[in-house]
Order: structure tokens, then C-alpha cells, then sequence
């Protein structure tokens, strides 16, 4: 057997290998307390919500009042995906035509 073909194999087996000693629990909600008793629920992307339906409700209606929770004005234009800014109407950087020739 060459070096290379052995090698090779090394390889294969421990790409096959190597979810069955992956953690398991990563893509699992956790259930938690914070410091004051409020149970909550952590998210794997870093989210967090309120166990208790009322205090969710509080704490979004409180979240809607920051403007970078609420999205573009009404005629501007918005970002793709969550990606790039918020375009007011007749912005000269934005809205410039074709620089091809000029």
C-alpha cells in the first residue's frame, strides 16, 4: 500500500468519523434563570426569550421602541437580507446613474 493511498484512508475515516463525536446539544434550546429569577430561553444564534408569555409580551413591545428594531421609514429603500443600510429617497451616493464614460 503507497503512503498516499494510506494517507487517503486516514483521511476518509476520520471525516466519517468525526460527527459521532460532535456535541449533540448545539443546536439545542436551553432553558435558564437569570440573576433577578426569570426564566428564559437561550437560543443557539444567540437569542434569548422570556419563558413567561406576559413578560415576553413586555419585553417586545419595549424591543419595537429602538429604531434598529423597526426597519426601514415607509419610502426608503431597504438593506437585502439584513445586509447594507437603509436608502432615503434621492440619495446622490446611491441613486448616481452609470459612471461608465464619465
Amino acid at each position: 500500500m503507497s503512503f498516499a493511498r494510506m494517507l487517503l484512508y486516514v483521511f476518509v475515516t476520520t471525516m466519517l468519523a468525526s460527527p459521532v463525536f460532535a456535541d449533540d446539544a448545539s443546536g439545542e434550546k436551553v432553558e435558564a434563570t437569570t440573576a433577578v429569577g426569570d426564566k428564559v430561553i437561550l437560543y443557539p444564534n444567540g437569542r434569548w426569550e422570556f419563558v413567561d408569555t406576559q413578560k415576553a409580551e413586555a419585553a417586545k413591545e419595549v424591543a419595537r421602541q429602538y429604531p434598529e428594531n423597526q426597519g426601514c421609514p415607509p419610502g426608503w429603500r431597504g438593506s437585502l437580507l439584513g445586509f447594507g443600510r437603509c436608502v432615503p429617497p434621492g440619495d446622490k451616493d446611491y441613486n448616481r446613474g452609470s459612471m461608465i464614460g464619465k
